[in-house]
């Protein structure tokens, strides 16, 4: 049975930091790619940054430079690096494998960017 648990997110100030962690279960985590997504309340769910199982990673243009994705294959873990944070990265973030048969979700992780 596949699971991500993501974990890390929570309230900071405008220009601060943040870690988000998903740990993977269930998979052979080191052949997928990993996925960050985001929601905002009334908004779309849309990519933040995806990293290859090569170490490959590419990033929404309005995150570049600021957020880092990394993954750790011997805890089977996917990181997002979140710098220089603004009220508008407020959103729930989830992580996301598509492994078969239909790609699977974490339950997310709120991340609010608020003075």
């Amino acid at each position: 049975q596949v699971e991500l648990v993501e974990s890390g997110g929570g309230l900071v100030q405008p220009g601060g930091s943040l870690r988000l962690s998903c740990a993977a279960s269930g998979i052979i985590f080191s052949t997928y790619a990993m996925t960050w997504y985001r929601q905002a309340p009334g908004k779309q769910r849309e990519l933040v940054a995806f990293i290859t199982s090569g170490d490959s990673a590419n990033y929404a243009d309005s995150v570049k430079d600021r957020f880092t994705i990394s993954r750790d294959n011997a805890k089977n873990t996917v990181y997002l690096q979140m710098n220089s944070l603004k009220p508008e990265d407020t959103a729930v973030y989830y992580c996301y494998c598509n492994a078969r048969p239909g790609g699977y979700w974490g339950q997310g992780t709120q991340v609010t960017v608020s003075s």
